[in-house]
Formats: C-alpha cells, structure tokens, sequence
C-alpha cells in the first residue's frame, strides 16, 4: 500500500460531528475499526467495529497490517490514550494520525485553567498515590479517572491526607450531549455513582505539599533503623546529583529512602537489597510516595544481581563496598556516570581512601551531633562519623 495503512482517530462526546473530514474518510474506507464499544458506538461503524480485548492488547491491530484500519481513541491519542501503545509497535509511514481536542483540553476550557500550568494525569489503571508528589496549596490538577466512583475514593484520599478543603469538578462526557460538571469539596465528599466518563479537576488547598529539597524526613519512611539519615541523604543525592530519566543502581538499598527521592527527581532506580523485609519496606515506601512505577525492587546480592540490569547513569552504595564490588561496579558503569559510597566502618573507610588515592573524586567525612536532654541541661550527642567518597568515571 502506498498510503498508511493505520489510522489513528481522536473521537469525542460528540460522535462524528466533531471529527474532522479527513478522520470521517478514513473511517468511510476502513475494513476494521478497533476502539473501545463506547468509541464504536459513537461512531456508529456497525459490523466493522472491534472492540479492544481486555486486557488490553495491540497484537489484533498489528495482525491486520495491509488492511486498511481505523483505530479509535479518546480526544487526543497519544495524551494518556491508545495512540502511543500502537505506533510504538510500528515504523514510520505505517500510520496516520488525527487527534481531537483530549479530554484536559476541554476540561480546562470549561474550568478557565491556563493548561499550561496544570497538571495532568491519567489515572484509569494507576493509584491514587501517584498525585502524593504533587499535592500542594494551590496546585490545579486534572485526572482521567476509570468510572463513576472514582471521584469518591479521591475526595476520601484528599481528606486523609490533609486536602479536605480541596475544591473539586466532576466533568462528565464533556463535549456531548450528556455533558455535565459538578462541584464539591472534598471535606463533603463525592456522591458514588458520578456519571461517566469523567474527569476529576482538583483546586488543591490544605496542608503544604511536599518538600522538593534533598534530605526528606527520616519519619516519612517505612524502615527498621536502616535507613540514611536525612543530613547523611541530603549529601549523598547532592553527590549524586539526580537528573530526569536517568538510571540509579541503589546497593544495599535499605529502606530505599535514596532510591525514592531520586524519583523524586525524576528518575528511575534499580533498588537492590538482600533482606526480604526490607524489600518489602521499599516496595511499601514507594507505593506511598506514588513511585512503585519508578523503582524496581532486586532482592538479591551484589554484584552477582547486576547481571540483568541496564547500565546505571549514578551508583549509591550505602555500606558494606569491598574490592570486588567496586572492580565488578566500576566495569559496569559507562563513562560519566557518578558512584557515592558511604562508610561507617574502620575497614571500609581505608578502601575508600585507597580509591580515592587511585581515582580522585571527592573523600568527606560527616560529623554530626544532636542536642539531647542532660538532667536539666541540654548536651551534644556525637553520631558515628560518616566517609563519603564520590567521584565521577
């Protein structure tokens, strides 16, 4: 074929007179339309509709190359929809695409939000903990969300996080004849059974969100005492200097509290840790800070778990470095990538100045103390020192 063989169509509320020309002569040649039954019936295709499996799954589009075929999606295809998951199985010239306004767009249209300043989520399969990061005073949000009683367990999850006076639309097959948009706050709660499809708009309000500074709070983590302490963390990320997209190899990785605020940034973190306790401690704190998508637990030993995995951009261990794990480390890590070591031991802490003999980067030693109660008085109680070697290869 010398045209496209695929046809990627944002559809709305609206049904066929909010597409444009070209998606209605795609959908006019098309042998087979795959969507899901509502997109289907909005586009009235009869006996050539096939609806999505469930699960869902592209391999019944894929086997149907050469024909000609129609895809149908929500708004705009590759804005939490359809689109991205087939092209990524195609080449280039396969297929066309003709997006329609997404269901953000006509959310903040209706609402007078600046799109540019909101932020957007689809949270059809995801929980509710992937907006943990992002909740603020004043934050605007907007999240696709899977049915009708979705918007109830969200003003719930507000509440109990301290959002309660969070203002909150429900927006019901926008762009329709079935529109509808309904506001609450969150401390009244969401009545089951809000018409759908629907999106949810959040005016955040409540407590403060929190902190984007290195060194989060030592209580905000699961763990059993085996944890980087936040000014120890606050130095190691520094040393670390986490950035978007990038990959972090976290060894011996605890209660993960480094792995999870390099999510924070924006990354992504091989946590590997041989205790299966504390595998679950990390699996749970990620979860809670709404990262479990960012962070992948190894239960396992060093090296011996680095077989299987993607080269790192950054490498923390936070105890225990041996020879053997630094040759099998350093062998693995490209050039340019940033190793952090940490040591509280007489042992290690000579390995490390070996290796910052041999291979420069930076050697530090922390010495901290806290103020504890002495009888009436107050008095300095020293911590065990602490050895950071960094250094970039």
């Amino acid at each position: 074929m010398d045209s496209p063989w695929l046809t990627i169509v944002g559809i709305g509320e609206d049904g066929l007179d909010g597409i444009s020309v070209a998606s209605r002569e795609a959908l006019a040649k098309a042998e087979i339309i795959f969507g899901a039954e509502r997109h289907l019936a909005l586009a009235d295709v009869a006996g050539r509709g096939r609806p999505w499996p469930v699960p869902f799954d592209v391999s019944a589009v894929l086997s149907a190359r050469g024909r000609r075929v129609v895809v149908l999606a929500s708004g705009d295809p590759f804005w939490f929809g359809a689109g991205g998951s087939v092209a990524a199985h195609l080449q280039a010239g396969e297929w066309i695409a003709h997006p329609a306004p997404s269901t953000f767009s006509l959310a903040a249209a209706r609402l007078g939000w600046r799109l540019e300043e909101t932020l957007c989520f689809g949270l059809h399969a995801q929980p509710l903990e992937r907006l943990v990061p992002v909740l603020g005073r004043g934050a605007r949000i907007i999240c696709l969300v899977r049915d009708g009683d979705a918007p109830t367990r969200l003003a719930q999850f507000l509440v109990e996080r301290g959002f309660g006076a969070t203002r909150l639309w429900t927006l019901s097959a926008l762009g329709g004849p079935r529109e509808q948009i309904l506001e609450y706050v969150a401390f009244d709660g969401v009545p089951l059974g809000v018409a759908s499809p629907v999106a949810v708009a959040l005016d955040v309000d409540g407590l403060s969100g929190m902190s984007r500074a290195t060194g989060l709070a030592d209580d905000l983590f699961v763990h059993d005492g085996q944890i980087t302490k936040r000014p120890s963390r606050a130095l190691a990320l520094s040393a670390l200097a986490p950035r978007p997209r990038e990959r972090l190899w976290d060894i011996g990785a605890g209660s993960g509290s480094i792995s999870i605020e390099w999510a924070l940034a924006g990354g992504v973190v091989d946590a590997i840790e041989t205790r299966g306790d504390r595998a679950t401690n990390i699996r749970t704190n990620a979860l809670a800070f709404g990262l479990e998508h960012r962070l992948t637990v190894i239960e396992g030993h060093a090296p011996e778990a680095f077989a299987t995995l993607a080269p790192p951009d950054a490498v923390f261990v936070g105890g225990g470095l041996n020879a053997e794990l630094f040759t099998a480390l350093w062998d693995r890590m490209r050039d340019g990538a940033r190793l952090v070591a940490h040591s509280v031991t007489l042992e290690t802490e000579a390995l490390l100045g070996s290796l910052h003999a041999a291979h420069c980067g930076e050697l530090l030693r922390m010495e901290l103390s806290h103020a504890v109660p002495l009888g009436r008085m107050r008095a300095w109680e020293a911590t065990r020192p602490v050895v950071q070697w960094s250094v970039i290869k």
